[in-house]
């Protein structure tokens, strides 16, 4: 049963290190490895999030408890992918030419070990509370940007009143046309999904929600039923997901998962190649493992349930789709494609015409040609003169007429316009002056006189 009291229950997550301890054993947990990573990003595991742990070392456990392999540092660093150089105001990211980032809240009901924002998610004072003003006034000036995605942290941490305050102030902003809010809510603190919440957001369309799951177990009952919430108030679902090793990096559980989605009127949106952070490196697999689960997913399930396998570029490359290799080569004449199934199929090409021939009347009948004075052959003639014979056939060889005798070809031998005149088939017209060629051919120019 979901419980409204959702405050209540975030204040009984697990938030130290004795909390680990007691819940998983002294063995399990290196508490001196564990201080010092939570000492540069924070604990809190919700109940919800705690009751998907089954055993140590598990794809939840993985997840949300921190261990000393966040304590080594490789190749990762603190700003991967330079969200503070794109950053004109405070809270604010705008790196796309019509849509920004707008952090909205430093908070999350559940710190996920491989966030990528670690180094702001969970300290206040990296974002900022008493600035948003900035943020909203960059945006009544930059008439371009149509499009605004909150994040944060997780704006669903904050009260109703105060989600209302950012939906309602940007949508009095007239150029804004898209709001976006990023949430683990439905799944680590499903019981944050209530009517009034949803009674809120509906009064804001279009608003999306974007949610985070990553793998299918987390698709409870109670997670099915917020997001159901969401659903029913008119709010289009999307979800994004973090390939993360040991946790979902298998074709087979990607696949459950993103069926799961779409049954819970998710549309599964993107799969994130996992950032290069300090702090989570051990999370990354190679690339070549997504290429692998987006070969399992293609044709092998709907194409609702098929999401975009992106990288976002450290350095803010911004997000670069990776797709298997389907288009094998391109020769002048087709398209050679391999399908999902591993089979080779070709798509020919479309052809070019040939090359156009030139006829030419004086407007009383008699026809003058260049190259070929006995006979015209090809898919286009191009008919041209002047006076009341004017006119231009396109096509594959037969010609419409539309006003004052002028024609084009549609391939059927008919004119029609101010002086109508219809082919017979046999090269002959009827009308003044006005020519029909056959199927494949003109005839010859005495008898494509035109009749007076």
């Amino acid at each position: 049963m979901m419980n409204d009291n959702w405050q209540g229950i975030l204040h009984q997550s697990l938030t130290t290190v004795d909390d680990l301890v007691a819940r998983f054993g002294e063995e399990n947990i290196d508490r001196e490895a564990v201080e010092r990573a939570i000492e540069k990003f924070n604990l809190r595991i919700t109940p919800a999030a705690l009751a998907q742990i089954k055993e140590v070392g598990d794809p939840f456990w993985r997840q949300y408890v921190p261990t000393g392999e966040e304590n080594e540092v490789h190749d990762g660093m603190i700003d991967s992918l330079d969200e503070d150089a794109d950053s004109p105001v405070p809270n604010l990211t705008h790196r796309y030419p019509d849509r920004v980032l707008f952090l909205v809240s430093p908070v999350c009901a559940t710190y996920c070990r491989f966030c990528t924002r670690r180094r702001k998610v969970g300290d206040p004072e990296k974002i900022p509370l008493n600035q948003f003003e900035k943020a909203f006034e960059y945006l009544r000036q930059h008439t371009e940007v149509r499009d605004v995605i909150m994040s944060g942290g997780d704006p669903f941490m904050l009260s109703d009143r105060r989600i209302e305050f950012f939906l309602s102030t940007l949508r009095a902003i007239p150029h804004l046309e898209i709001l976006r809010i990023h949430s683990r809510m439905p799944s680590h603190l499903p019981q944050r999904i209530t009517k009034e919440l949803c009674d809120v957001i509906r009064k804001y369309h279009p608003v999306y929600v974007n949610v985070h799951f990553n793998h299918p177990s987390e698709l409870t009952e109670d997670a099915v039923r917020a997001l159901g919430m969401l659903a029913d108030a008119g709010i289009p679902l999307g979800s994004q997901t973090v390939l993360l090793k040991g946790v979902n990096d298998d074709p087979a559980v990607m696949k459950e998962l993103m069926q799961k989605l779409v049954k819970a009127r998710v549309r599964p949106y993107y799969i994130y190649q996992a950032d290069v952070v300090a702090g989570a490196e051990h999370f990354r697999t190679r690339f070549e493992k997504g290429i692998e689960i987006i070969r399992a997913l293609r044709g092998w399930t709907s194409g609702l349930a098929v999401p975009h396998f992106v990288i976002d570029a450290p350095g803010g490359g911004g997000k670069i789709p990776i797709l298997p290799e389907y288009l094998q080569s391109v020769t002048e004449n087709e398209v050679i494609l391999r399908n999902y199934a591993g089979d080779v199929y070709h798509y020919p090409l479309p052809r070019e015409p040939e090359p156009a021939l030139m006829v030419c009347s004086n407007g009383n009948g008699n026809v003058a040609h260049e190259d070929q004075p006995e006979m015209f052959r090809g898919d286009l003639v191009l008919i041209s003169g002047k006076g009341k014979g004017k006119g231009e056939g396109k096509g594959r060889t037969a010609v419409h007429g539309n006003g004052n005798g002028k024609v084009h070809g549609n391939g059927n031998g008919k004119l029609n316009g101010n002086r109508k005149a219809h082919g017979n088939g046999n090269g002959r017209t009827n009308g003044n002056g006005r020519i029909a060629p056959l199927e494949l051919e003109l005839p010859f120019p005495e008898e494509a006189a035109g009749q007076k």
